[in-house]
C-alpha cells in the first residue's frame, strides 16, 4: 500500500508565500514524475507543476516565475513553494507520483491553500 501525505496548506494573504511538501511511503518503488494539481470550487482540476526523476520540471503559464516545484529523491518528497500569491491560487492542491513499472499513479488526500485578498 502506497500513501501520500500532504502538508503545508493554510490561509495566506495575497503576496504571501507558502510551501507545500508530499511524502511518499509504503511499498513503493521506481518513482518517477512527482507533480501538484489544484482544483477551485467549479473549475476544472489542471496541473500546477511536475518534475521528472531526472529534475525536468513544467509549470502551468499561471504559476511560471511565482512557483517552484522541488524534490528530494532520498525522502520520496515533492515540494512545491508558492510565492506572491493570489486570491485565484485559492484551491486544494494534491500531489501525485508517478512510479513502478506501469507506471501507476497515486494521488493525495488535498490540503486547502486559500489566499485572501
Amino acid at each position: 500500500q502506497v500513501q501520500l501525505v500532504e502538508s503545508g496548506g493554510g490561509l495566506v494573504q495575497a503576496g504571501g508565500s507558502l510551501r507545500l511538501s508530499c511524502t511518499a511511503s509504503g511499498n513503493i518503488f521506481s518513482i518517477n514524475t512527482m507533480g501538484w494539481y489544484r482544483q477551485a470550487p467549479g473549475k476544472q482540476r489542471e496541473l500546477v507543476a511536475s518534475i521528472t526523476n531526472g529534475g525536468r520540471t513544467n509549470y502551468a503559464d499561471s504559476v511560471k516565475g511565482r512557483f517552484t516545484i522541488s524534490r528530494d529523491n532520498v525522502k520520496n518528497t515533492v515540494y512545491l513553494q508558492m510565492n506572491s500569491l493570489k486570491s485565484e491560487d485559492t484551491a486544494t492542491y494534491v500531489c501525485t507520483v508517478d512510479w513502478g513499472l506501469g507506471p501507476i499513479r497515486s494521488w493525495g488526500q488535498g490540503t486547502q491553500v486559500t489566499v485572501s485578498s
